[in-house]
């Protein structure tokens, strides 16, 4: 495992951050309205999102992937000026009440400049216009259309898989429910996930989180993760593929796992990461002074985690034949265990 490098004036710098965060108040969902009235806050704030990409030489593109009953979902897709190596199928994060793709054009700016990649990110219908199992079945349906056909101009190239937080519960569910369909799961060659839920229960560190909890109100994310699931008990919410902690996980690609040691989500992270390992090489980072959301924060510790990230999907691509290999490498698109990745229709 590759240590993400730490010293103390970078944990002091997230212990001052940490101080202000606590002044703060903490992300709670108690009715519909609230959400409704964020989500109208936050596309305001997004306006000119497209130019600003277009200055940093990134294109923008939007595309749908066709779901159950007629549902279309949005895809909103971020592209380099030059070649690309790989294409990253993001989930964003937001409690499942909040969020759109365009929220995360920041850190997937980020990626598409570091690591070469074209970015495919989902906007899933949110939990105030429909229950969990269509944002969970939004996903699927997006991860089916880009592993199926490929992202048009990109052909077969390797996938990875990124989600934070409630996209980061989203990615795990949509990888475990496409061990169904193994010649599609083939081709994801890695799955970068940051402090996701993935005990709809609740883990130890959350029923145990109190009202010292940073970002997030610790005493209220149990009752929240149940209005998501208000007509199942709790042994219904710990079934897989809505809890992936519990889910079979035999074919799942490598890991990156990523959580911070103030997050009351924490144990849903290392619990992942141990029961992942099994069957995949799993890389964890455990980080201190870190609370939920971090890698959003202005700090060091933010910065050395993304770069972090950076070189670690770098390195999944580098484990890829080069284009200048045999013809017969490059058509069988075979990935680090030389299986030969599903066959789609586009060229």
């Amino acid at each position: 495992m590759t240590p993400i490098p730490l010293d103390e004036a970078t944990l002091e710098d997230a212990r001052q951050f940490n101080r202000r965060l606590a002044r703060l108040p903490r992300f709670r969902v108690r009715n519909r309205v609230t959400p409704r009235l964020l989500q109208a806050l936050l596309r305001l704030s997004q306006l000119g999102a497209d130019r600003k990409l277009a200055r940093a030489g990134i294109r923008v593109e939007t595309d749908v992937a066709p779901a159950a009953n007629g549902v279309r979902v949005p895809l909103r897709i971020l592209r380099p000026a030059g070649a690309v190596r790989g294409v990253v199928l993001q989930f964003h994060g937001g409690g499942w009440v909040i969020g759109n793709a365009r929220m995360d054009d920041r850190l997937n700016a980020a990626l598409v400049e570091a690591c070469h990649v074209a970015v495919v990110s989902v906007d899933y219908r949110l939990a105030t216009q429909a229950p969990l199992q269509a944002q969970l079945d939004d996903c699927l349906a997006a991860a089916r259309w880009l592993l199926e056909d490929g992202l048009p101009g990109c052909g077969h190239l390797p996938v990875i898989v990124i989600g934070e937080s409630a996209g980061a519960h989203l990615a795990a569910a949509t990888l475990l429910r496409l061990r169904d369909e193994p010649a599609l799961l083939r081709r994801v060659h890695g799955a970068a996930l940051y402090y996701g839920v993935y005990d709809l229960a609740g883990t130890s560190s959350v029923q145990q989180a109190d009202a010292e909890t940073l970002v997030l109100d610790g005493p209220r994310i149990v009752a929240g993760l149940r209005l998501l699931t208000p007509d199942l008990d709790d042994a219904a919410r710990r079934r897989p593929p809505l809890s992936p902690l519990y889910g079979e996980l035999e074919g799942l690609p490598p890991a990156l796992l990523i959580a911070g040691a103030l997050d009351p989500l924490r144990d849903d992270t290392t619990g992942m990461a141990n029961r992942w390992r099994a069957v995949a090489d799993v890389e964890l980072h455990l980080l201190p002074e870190a609370p939920h959301g971090f890698i959003r924060f202005p700090t060091a510790m933010a910065r050395l985690t993304q770069a972090r990230v950076h070189g670690w999907i770098r390195e999944r691509l580098n484990r890829m034949p080069a284009i200048g290999g045999t013809r017969r490498q490059v058509a069988a698109g075979m990935n680090t265990g030389d299986r030969p990745l599903s066959q789609g229709r586009r060229p």
